[in-house]
C-alpha cells in the first residue's frame, strides 16, 4: 500500500462516520417531530 491508498482509507473511514451520524441525528430528529404532532393533536 502506498500513500495514496493510505489516503484513500482513511478518507473513506471519515466519510463512512460522517454519513451513519447524519443519518442517525435525521432519523432521531424525524422521530421527535412526529412526537412533536402528536402531542399537539391531544
Amino acid at each position: 500500500m502506498d500513500g495514496f491508498d493510505i489516503v484513500m482509507v482513511f478518507a473513506v473511514i471519515l466519510f463512512a462516520r460522517l454519513g451513519v451520524r447524519l443519518v442517525s441525528r435525521y432519523i432521531k430528529m424525524k422521530r421527535e417531530d412526529d412526537a412533536n404532532k402528536n402531542d399537539n393533536k391531544l
